[in-house]
């Protein structure tokens, strides 16, 4: 059944004002049909007003440091998902629901935590181990539902106003976010994710809290109950004298070690998620937000960091361009230039992190009309790499990816091409594989022979050759119609003679410039 509480005309125009205010800002309009873009404090008040699926949004669209101005960059990487706790009515509903018997000897009714989703109450068992009990929201899969449709209706009225990249990038969000909060808002999605991350990674030395699938359904998650200071409490790292950097690098070689290696990643390690132990251990929680990454997209990141450690800015292009980031057509040189200045901009050590936001945000500004694009597999990994980022700012003066992250990931870069530990196992690796590399160049000589060989197009170049092929059949046909229509008028009558030579002539000269 349809909530119309979801539909309010009052809610409508809310989103209305947030997707207005973000296309004026992208295209740096002051107004459009007399309408002008909420204020920074105001864009981030209406999207924390709208709840759930509106903060998450502006969240991954933060990403995209070249769609909004710093101000709003800012106001839009401030939201925050905590939101007042359910009523008590509300909470005895979900309660009953999700347990018909209690398997509880204690349940803390007050909440320690609440977010978008649910929240999380402390809660003993009856053998009295301590658990964390997670509580879907009541009607939040519905009002998810019924934001991704107000959205979806919106995005379709403001598509044409927007060039062909940004119009894709958008759609990415959209269609990515939309995808990712309904798995998020499935409890049972939840466990099954915190089970998977527990078999494939349980050895890497981050704890991941222990699930009681037995008690668990999508309307509440029993997990063992973590102990920790939050990634971003410094006072409390200084109190047990716990270092910063060894954590910043275990962070980082687990994160390559999810993406590059085993394609599954946590695609929301923001500071409440990441807990650290007193004896410097450091907890994952949250599994909600969990990502698969395609092998081409791993292939394309390790081409991306291969060529930004060796400084080979056109390589970088050329991999971006594979990763998605960049259009296939893009100018190489124009943006190799663009990106060896970011570079530069990121690795000078004399610059404060103030400086170099605003130099970068120069140099963005100069390259704002070239075609970037934002598809779905870059979306959570871009917003990952900016919390760590931003994860290691907090401790460590002028630290960002290009200085401090970069050479952590080329030293984790033989274990994501495969590399077996020891460079003896990976001779010996070779070794064995190397009758099959004789048999892939004697097949290949073999289709050369036959003149059999096949080239494999990707899906941009082909996005680009449909581009061009639309964009070259308009132009011909128009350019046609006015050669056509323009004879036509000459042969009908004398008095139209030279309206029918002008239309001829521009007809003429438009097939001639195809």
């Amino acid at each position: 059944m349809v909530n119309l509480r979801f539909y309010s005309p009052v809610r409508s125009i809310s989103v209305f004002k947030v997707l207005l205010s973000i296309y004026l800002i992208i295209k740096r309009k002051e107004k459009f049909i007399g309408l002008r873009p909420l204020s920074p404090k105001d864009l981030a008040k209406t999207i924390e007003n709208l709840g759930a699926s509106f903060v998450k949004l502006a969240q991954v669209l933060a990403t995209r440091a070249d769609f909004f101005p710093p101000d709003y960059l800012e106001a839009l990487k401030g939201l925050h998902d905590a939101l007042p706790p359910m009523t008590d009515a509300d909470f005895k509903e979900i309660y009953s629901i999700a347990f018909k018997e209690s398997p509880f000897q204690k349940f803390d009714t007050t909440p320690i935590a609440s977010a978008t989703i649910g929240q999380v109450h402390a809660a003993w068992l009856l053998d009295g181990r301590k658990v964390a009990v997670k509580l879907r929201r009541k009607g939040i899969k519905s009002q998810v539902r019924a934001d991704i449709h107000i959205l979806s209706f919106f995005n379709t009225l403001f598509r044409p106003l927007f060039s062909r990249h940004t119009k894709h990038s958008i759609e990415s969000v959209i269609k990515e976010f939309s995808s990712m909060i309904l798995q998020e808002v499935s409890l049972n999605k939840e466990l099954a994710n915190l089970e998977k991350f527990s078999l494939m990674y349980g050895d890497f030395g981050i704890r991941f809290p222990k699930s009681f699938p037995e008690i668990s359904s999508d309307d509440a998650l029993v997990m063992s109950f973590e102990e920790g200071f939050r990634f971003d409490d410094k006072a409390s790292l200084k109190r047990h004298n716990i270092n910063f950097e060894p954590l910043i690098k275990t962070l980082v070689n687990f994160y390559v070690e999810q993406m590059l290696v085993q394609g599954f990643f946590h695609a929301d390690p923001h500071p409440g998620n990441i807990l650290i132990t007193s004896k410097g251990e450091l907890v994952l929680l949250d599994f909600g937000m969990v990502k698969t990454v395609p092998n081409s997209t791993r292939v394309a990141i390790i081409e991306l960091l291969k060529a930004a450690n060796a400084q080979d800015y056109e390589l970088y292009i050329r991999a971006s361009k594979r990763l998605g980031t960049v259009a296939y057509e893009a100018p190489v040189a124009e943006l190799a230039e663009f990106t060896a200045k970011m570079f530069a901009i990121f690795s000078n050590e004399n610059l404060t992190q103030e400086s170099m936001q605003q130099l970068a945000f120069e140099v963005l500004e100069s390259t704002r009309n070239l075609p970037f694009k934002l598809p779905s597999d870059a979306i959570y990994i871009l917003r990952v790499s900016a919390i760590i980022e931003g994860l290691g700012t907090t401790y460590i003066p002028n630290f960002n990816g290009v200085k401090d992250i970069l050479p952590l990931l080329i030293e984790q870069l033989p274990r994501a091409l495969g590399a077996r530990g020891g460079i003896i196992e990976t001779i010996v690796g070779e070794v064995a594989s190397f009758p099959f590399v004789v048999s892939d160049i004697k097949h290949a000589m073999k289709r050369l022979a036959q003149d059999s060989i096949q080239t494999e197009i990707s899906n941009d170049q082909l996005t680009w050759a449909a581009n061009i092929t639309r964009s070259f059949t308009k132009k011909a046909l128009l350019s046609l119609g006015f050669l056509i229509f323009g004879s036509a008028l000459i042969i009908a009558k004398e008095a139209w003679f030279a309206y029918g030579l002008t239309l001829a002539i521009f007809g003429i000269i438009g097939l001639l410039s195809l």
